[in-house]
Formats: C-alpha cells, structure tokens, sequence
C-alpha cells in the first residue's frame, strides 16, 4: 500500500507540474486553451485522435485550439488521486463507482450521472478472453479459468476493469450454481484467483504481462484492448468471447470544484457532450469501444458479438452496493484473494 500511495503522490506531482506548465482549465496561450482529462488504462489511442477532433470544433465555435493534457492508470487509482488533488477539468474513468469515490469528497457534485446521455457513458465496453495463438487448453467460458491454467488480470482494488471481470465471473457462476448458492460462487471465483500469476495494478498492465512477458495462458480483458493485441500482434493471439460478461459502462464526469475555480465549465462540458456527437461515436467504434448510439453500434454488428449475454451492474444492486458487497476493504475480493495467499 505504500509503494502504490507514494506512486500516487509521484504521478500527482508530475501532472499538476505538467499543468502549471502548459496552463489548464481557463488559463490560455495565445490561442490555445488547455484542460486536464484524467482517464483509465486502455484509452491513450482513443484519446490521443479524439482530442484532436474536439480542438477542431473547439476552434470553429470559439477561435481558440485545446491542448488536452491525458493522465491514465488503473480507473481506481486515478480516482484516488483527484481525490488526493490532482486537478482534472473532468474525468473519463472505467465505472460509476470511481466517479462516485471523488464525489464523497465533496469534488464532484452529486447528480453527475444524470448529466450526459445513457447514464454519463457514452460508449460501453464489455470482458473477454485473449488466449494465445491455437488455444493450446482449449478455453472457451469461465469455467475452464478454474482448471490449471495460468490467469492474467488485473487487481480489483485498483482497477475498473478487474472489478467487471470480478463481476462477469460472479454471474457465470450464478448462472452455473444457482445465486442462492454462494458459498459454491465463492468457492469457484476463488479457484480463478488462485490460478491468477500477477495482478497488475491496470488493464494496461495485464495486457504487458501477458503479451510482452509471456506470462499466463489466459488474459482477461476489456473487449477493445483485446482488439488492439490483435492489431499489434498479428497472428500470435485469439479472441474467446465467453457465454456470459458484463456490460461495462465507463463513466464521464466534470470535476464541479476545479472547473468552477478556473473558470473552464463551458470548455469541460462541450468535451463530455461532443463524445456523443455521431463523428465522435463512430471513432468510438473504430477504437473498438461499443457506442451509446444504438444505431451507430449496429454499423459495427460485424466487430462485435452483439448476441452475447451482458450483465448490468443492476444485477448486482448499483455500483454503491457492489463495491461495498465485493470490494471493500475486508469485503469478498478481500476474503477470496486472502485466503488464496
């Protein structure tokens, strides 16, 4: 814990030096106007073309270009540290409950959720499975993560993603062992943890271990990092779509006490809105992500499997009642991966 903090407080540091330096929020060079977009693990590439996208149209509406400053790392961790200060205009994280963290402080104002379209989550994502060039263990749904297979995720205490694939694995078990039966859920998720090799504290991470460092014979995975191995790696990795996953929503929020302060709410609001805008959700699919837009996702029904059985967060009660059931501090993450080590 303390390694991760003093990683915080560095990564803190950096970025708000960074900040100081370009100018954030309504601060502007010339004709350059600059805002801070704290973001989770796998979205550099999304990031990194849409930016340029929205400078455009920011520029025709008001004559002045954006620089986006990007800060990614595991959605939980990135959460902490705007809590901790780091003074993001917004904030484009892996799930509602990260979001929800900043506003307890008193950052973010309650309400947020409601602000954009679809839940404030302009694209969704969802798990699969990335095995290695001829499925050598033939895996093909969440049971197998349960024989001796060595499994790559990352942790849950620190990342958005692992918490939905925490989640996904629950409601396969669910499915498999009756939901009243949980001491059998418990018993069979913790088998997945014990065959787990690292933790990473990201997605990005995960994705590292397991295609640069040859780890693990399995890789769970957002579904759009999964698309991106392949491009990068042609040919030495598959796609294994499981019967059951989550519907991952990840959330986009504006952080209501820095905005207010550099005076840049207008700048934070029109980036959000502009995700939705139909230019914006057809990247979103070109990246590999599944846009809000119903019919703009259906323009991708040859990318994704659209058949597939997703879990809502509902599900499980909310975001509030999941975090609290399954991730807290002493909860059943806690509990499993104890009991494992």
């Amino acid at each position: 814990m303390k390694k991760i903090r003093k990683y915080i407080i560095l990564s803190l540091c950096v970025l708000i030096t960074a900040a100081s330096l370009c100018g954030c929020g309504s601060r502007s060079d010339g004709n350059t106007v600059s805002m801070i977009n704290v973001s989770y693990d796998p979205t550099r590439e999304f990031y990194e073309e849409y930016n340029a996208l929205f400078s455009d149209y920011w520029q025709q509406q008001t004559g002045k270009s954006v620089e986006v400053l990007m800060s990614h790392g595991g959605s939980g961790t990135q959460a902490l540290s705007v809590a901790n200060g780091l003074p993001a205009d917004v904030v484009t994280l892996a799930l509602e409950a990260d979001v929800n963290s900043i506003m307890n402080e008193g950052i973010i104002e309650p309400g947020w959720v409601e602000q954009f379209e679809g839940d404030s989550s302009p694209y969704t994502s969802t798990i699969v499975f990335m095995v290695r060039a001829g499925n050598e263990k033939n895996i093909s749904d969440w049971g197998d993560l349960a024989g001796e297979v060595g499994v790559i995720t990352p942790n849950p205490k620190t990342s958005g993603a692992a918490r939905w694939i925490f989640l996904a694995a629950w409601a396969w078990a669910e499915n498999q062992y009756g939901a009243d039966n949980e001491d059998a859920i418990v018993d069979f998720v913790g088998k997945i943890y014990r065959n787990v090799l690292v933790l990473d504290t990201g997605a990005r991470g995960s994705t590292t271990t397991f295609c640069e460092n040859g780890q693990g014979d399995v890789l769970l995975a957002w579904e759009n990092e999964a698309f991106l191995i392949l491009e990068q790696y042609p040919g030495e990795f598959e796609i294994v779509n499981p019967s059951i996953s989550t519907l991952c929503q990840p959330s986009v929020a504006v952080v209501d006490e820095v905005v207010d302060r550099n005076r840049s709410r207008d700048l934070a609001e029109a980036y959000l809105e502009y995700l939705y805008c139909d230019e914006a959700q057809r990247m979103i699919g070109r990246y590999n992500y599944r846009p809000s837009n119903p019919e703009i996702l259906q323009e991708f029904s040859n990318v994704f499997d659209l058949e597939m059985e997703l879990v809502t967060i509902d599900h499980f009660g909310g975001w509030v009642a999941a975090q609290e059931k399954y991730f807290s501090d002493g909860g059943v993450f806690d509990r499993i991966y104890d009991f494992q080590r």
